[in-house]
């Protein structure tokens, strides 16, 4: 029989799967123009670029915008700063969403698992400039309901926004709230495709509802949670710098200040559109050994990406 061609092939599977990839050209369409075709810009990484002479116009310095951020004042506090944010949500906030699924699962009031559920979902659509005004507000040192209950055990007012801290329990708390619901959908998902008959099986066996989440459940979505952490570790160094500008000020910049935020004061504010463009690719670069490293380290268990 003879082989299909290259083209050939790609005749075949337009006629077989037509509707297909007519699904999933939008998203290709979204990838190639606001990812890929980007990247050609991270050349002005390595240029002194001037808007005026253009990416190929601008003269090229090799690794001086590198080298001013490594010997910069900043670096090690950004460095600090942005490590101790993405850990501290990661070690608290990873498990949250799990914990909570296996729970959901366990409750068989469908009204009420409903409710729970929808409940944890909103603070996900909540925008983050609400949720930074909510904030304020319930923790304002002169009316704050936060406040007004510390005086009213004997204590002082605390103004949490201006003491560096404060900050990053703040962050991650209220990080924890907007995504731990929102997050568990994926965890309820792959508890949904487990096989109903191992439960059957263990009840019969005579095991409890918590011997059947640790010796079912919990193995059974492994794989998921593995897959999760490591993309969760591969984003360690990405701190979006949006909820923090709400949050920070001048006093606090000691502990609020990462990498994103520094990124965006002197690259886009101050306009070294170089300079930036170096400590981004910095970051993403770091992003990146952080992801290989743990995919290698979960191939142990024989779970990884690739």
């Amino acid at each position: 029989m003879r082989k299909q061609g290259g083209l050939g092939r790609i005749r075949a599977v337009w006629k077989r799967d037509a509707a297909l990839v007519l699904l999933c050209l939008p998203v290709i369409a979204y990838y190639v123009i606001f990812q890929y075709l980007p990247m050609y810009g991270v050349v002005i990484a390595f240029k002194d670029f001037s808007i005026h002479k253009g990416i190929l116009g601008s003269d090229w310095v090799g690794l001086q915008n590198f080298l001013e951020f490594f010997r910069s004042f900043y670096f090690w506090r950004l460095l600090r700063n942005t490590l101790l944010v993405s850990v501290y949500s990661l070690l608290w906030g990873f498990p949250l969403p799990i914990l909570f699924a296996l729970f959901l699962n366990e409750l068989h009031n469908g009204i009420y698992k409903k409710t729970v559920q929808t409940l944890s979902y909103l603070p996900h659509f909540i925008s983050n400039v609400v949720i930074v005004s909510i904030m304020m507000i319930l923790l304002s040192p002169s009316d704050g309901i936060v406040n007004k209950l510390i005086q009213g055990l004997g204590g002082h007012s605390i103004n949490f926004f201006k003491q560096a801290q404060w900050f990053r329990t703040l962050y991650v708390g209220s990080g924890i709230w907007q995504s731990f619901g929102w997050n568990s959908i994926i965890f309820l998902a792959a508890i949904s495709g487990l096989d109903p008959q191992l439960y059957e099986a263990a009840t019969m066996d005579g095991a409890s509802r918590a011997q059947k989440m640790l010796s079912i459940t919990i193995p059974g979505i492994m794989p998921t949670i593995i897959i999760i952490l490591i993309l969760s570790i591969g984003n360690l160094m990405s701190v979006g710098y949006e909820k923090i500008i709400l949050m920070y000020s001048p006093p606090i910049y000691e502990t609020s200040d990462v990498i994103s935020t520094y990124v965006y004061r002197r690259g886009l504010v101050g306009m070294e559109f170089s300079f930036g463009a170096a400590v981004g690719l910095f970051n993403s670069v770091i992003n990146l050994f952080l992801l290989v490293a743990a995919n290698r380290l979960s191939r142990a268990r024989d779970m990884s990406l690739w």
